[in-house]
Formats: C-alpha cells, structure tokens, sequence
C-alpha cells in the first residue's frame, strides 16, 4: 500500500511517521511537503495544495492507495489575524485535493483531519458527538467546519472519504502559540534561571479543555485507514478523552514537576472574548467503529511535553 500524508514535516506527521510504521510495516509512507523537510519518510514530494492541474498530475505519477490529509494552518490566534489566509490552507487547499483526487486517484482512500473546534457554541450544551450542530467561534474552526462539510457533500459524487474529528490535541514537538507548550516553554525557562519575563505570562485559567495526546490521535488515524473499507463513506467521527480537564490545573502539572513556584501574570492579549469555558467530546463512535480509546496517561503527557521543551532551551 502507497500511503501520503500531507503536512508530513507538520506537529501531527512527525508523530503520524512511528504510527503508520507501526499499523503497516509493508507500506510505502510518503511524505506531501510545502516548505520544510520531512524526514525518515520512504519518499518525499513536493505538493502545492492550491494547485488543482500540478496536484493531478503528482497524484497520477505516484497513485497512492489512501492520503491522509494533516496540512493546515492550525493556529487559532494566529487565525484572527489572517482569516483569508487561514481558510485558504484549512478550506481551500482540502477542496482542490479532493478535487484533485477524484479527478486522479478516484479509488483511493482520503482520511481528513478535521477538527473538534468545530462544534464551537455548541459545547455549551454538554459533550459533542458527531451530530452536534457546528457553531464554531473563531477563523480556524470556521475554515474547518466549511472544509469537513465540503468533503461530506463531495462523498456523495463519489469522493472515498472518513472524517475525523479530534479535539485538543498536545505532545512533544508542537511549536509555540498553543496552550500547553506556551506553559511549557516558560516553565522550562524558569527551571532553567533563564525566564525572559519576572512572571509567568498566562491566558486565561478557568477553561475546561477536553485534552488528547496527539500519539493517541495519530493511533486514531491509523486504525481509520486500517478499517476504511467497512465505514460508512463520508462518516465523521470524534476523537475525544470525554474529560475536560482545568487549564489551570494543567499549568500546576507542569509546575509541580518541575518543582518551581513563579509568581502568575494574567496577559490580556492572551485572552479571547469569544472563547468557550467548556469543551468535551464524545468517542463513542470511535470505540464502536474503531475499537479506539486514549491509551497514554496525562501525566505522562506532560513530561514528555516539559523534557522536549528541556531539550529545546539548551
């Protein structure tokens, strides 16, 4: 089997790489790349998402037997400040694969990381599964929500399509501009006598997020290749721990293992008028479908999230 991940050089695919290897070791895993190296892949190419005839030609040359699609501008505040932008990578760019792919590789199998933002408002009214009505609150999740809508619409012409629906997801290698790895990078610093500020700069800390362990996502992914064949085509399902856990609770993890007592200062810049208090997913779907469940402990999670910050800061 020919397997392309798009966003392979991306947070998700650096982790995407050991659970495909993992799920199918007779495959072959190549790596769709935009503008950074993805390495340890069996091959890699060159993809301009937003290129409908190059994308038709490269899936015709390589004739995958399943994509699955992680290339996005996942950034919720960075996507206020670019709307456009935002819904060009997460909207756009997923359309014209799709396209692409119907057009090319009409049999292959696309496995679409959608998104758990996209449920939005409607978290208000308690955990989300798969038909809660999309209400998203910011650029990002719009984008999203428009794209995974698409490509359900697009499965009745014929497109070979699962969507999934992760909710927050944190590991090692993520980039700054996230929750978690903010804290972690600062904890880091101040473990270390390097603190670029006197305290602790923080978003707000009385928000509930249902968090995953993006190994737990990528093991997700894996098993919705694996089972393709006997879904539902166009089937969306959540990925989601069902417990909301405390952000601040979160920030005193990582405090705790790292033995230190900063002082706490609220940034305004960090916070988001719009912003829902609780999230929480339900995967009840996907332990019926998949077989799936989160299998790696929190506070596993965090360590592994403040030794790869350690390591970043030498």
């Amino acid at each position: 089997m020919r397997v392309l991940v798009t966003g392979a050089s991306g947070f998700v695919g650096g982790h995407m790489l050991p659970a495909l290897r993992a799920a199918f070791p007779q495959a072959r895993l190549i790596a769709g790349v935009h503008r950074r190296a993805a390495h340890g892949w069996d091959e890699s190419l060159a993809l301009a998402l937003d290129d409908e005839a190059g994308l038709r030609a490269a899936l015709a040359a390589m004739r995958p037997d399943a994509v699955l699609h992680l290339a996005a501008q996942a950034n919720v505040p960075a996507s206020f400040h670019d709307p456009g932008g935002t819904r060009a990578a997460n909207l756009d760019a997923t359309v014209t694969l799709a396209r692409a792919m119907l057009a090319a590789v009409p049999e292959a199998r696309l496995v679409f990381a959608s998104t758990g933002e996209v449920y939005g408002l409607s978290f208000r009214d308690g955990p989300a599964n798969e038909d809660t009505p999309f209400q998203p609150t910011n650029p990002y999740a719009e984008a999203k929500a428009a794209a995974d809508t698409a490509l359900g619409e697009m499965a009745t012409q014929g497109l070979r399509v699962v969507r999934m629906r992760p909710l927050n997801h944190v590991g090692p290698g993520q980039s700054p501009g996230y929750v978690m790895t903010d804290f972690a990078r600062q904890v880091a610093l101040f473990e270390a006598g390097r603190p670029e500020h006197p305290s602790l700069r923080v978003g707000a800390l009385d928000r509930w997020r249902d968090f995953l362990d993006v190994r737990d996502v990528c093991h997700g992914y894996a098993l919705a290749l694996a089972r393709f064949d006997d879904l539902e085509n166009g089937v969306a399902i959540n990925l989601a721990s069902g417990q909301a856990r405390r952000v601040g609770d979160m920030l005193e993890g990582l405090l705790a293992l790292a033995g230190i007592r900063p002082s706490i200062e609220q940034a305004a810049a960090a916070l988001r008028p719009n912003d829902v208090v609780r999230t929480q997913g339900d995967a009840a779907r996907a332990r019926a479908l998949l077989g799936w469940a989160p299998r790696i402990e929190w506070g596993d999670t965090l360590r592994a999230v403040l030794d790869d910050w350690r390591g970043r800061i030498v």
